[in-house]
């Protein structure tokens, strides 16, 4: 018998600032899914992640994260946000960057443990870092340091890992290397991506979302020029599945 789903979304409405920036959603997401959201900029993906988290409220609905409330589950669920915000000239370690995701474990005055130091050196492993966990993170290059942020949001040891636009940052030239790591991640962890790059969404993710206050919502990675069109609200000409480009039409 299997257990309740890792994301349970229903007729989920969020206001922000009075206005509904997620009006009916309704999503269901399974056991090692591979979901895709993307949809136009202020449309409401990361407010739609930030919901999984606990960390927006419902004005009407419910969101329900294996079967809890997003803050009784928030231990089950890492969290790679947009931006990673740090001083690049901090002396901190790839390590202790990753040592840092275990801080909820420690409570305020808590120390690392030989267990907390393990659990990163694996999570650096999983995201193959661990040959610069020593080297200060304002060294590493941009693709470099988001392994190292993935690696955090990874060594609490998640069942679930929501990623907010998880390439930005990253040459171009590595990111096929970035998705297919989070390929590898994925037979270990459910995984919800936000993601701009609409091509590499439909080559690496096994579903895809569009969001634009509503949730267009597919259970495969199949998109349709006049659904993309509903949701983005202007005219798409083609998306090119596995090939890097799309064609839009002149628009308003």
């Amino acid at each position: 018998m299997t257990g309740p789903h890792p994301v349970s979304i229903e007729n989920l409405w969020v206001k922000l600032d009075g206005r509904n920036v997620l009006e009916e959603v309704n999503m269901v997401v399974e056991e090692g899914d591979f979901l895709g959201l993307i949809g136009p900029n202020g449309g409401g993906k990361t407010t739609l992640l930030k919901a999984i988290l606990g960390l927006v409220k419902p004005f009407r609905g419910k969101v329900l994260v294996y079967g809890m409330s997003p803050k009784a589950a928030r231990k089950r669920v890492g969290y790679l946000p947009q931006k990673s915000l740090f001083d690049q000239d901090f002396p901190i370690s790839a390590l202790e960057a990753v040592m840092m995701g275990r801080y909820g474990r420690k409570g305020l005055f808590g120390r690392y443990s030989t267990e907390d130091k393990d659990a990163a050196l694996s999570a650096l492993s999983a995201v193959r870092m661990e040959e610069l966990a020593n080297r200060e993170i304002g060294a590493l290059s941009g693709g470099q340091q988001q392994r190292v942020f993935v690696a955090r949001a990874l060594v609490s040891e998640p069942d679930l890992l929501l990623l907010d636009e998880p390439a930005a940052g990253i040459d171009s030239s590595r990111q096929r290397e970035f998705y297919e790591l989070l390929g590898d991640l994925n037979e270990k962890m459910t995984i919800i991506m936000v993601s701009h790059d609409i091509s590499a969404v439909s080559t690496y993710v096994k579903k895809i979302a569009c969001v634009n206050r509503k949730l267009y919502y597919h259970s495969s990675k199949e998109l349709f020029a006049e659904e993309i069109e509903e949701a983005y609200e202007c005219p798409v000409e083609m998306i090119a599945h596995g090939i890097p480009h799309r064609v839009l039409r002149e628009h308003d």
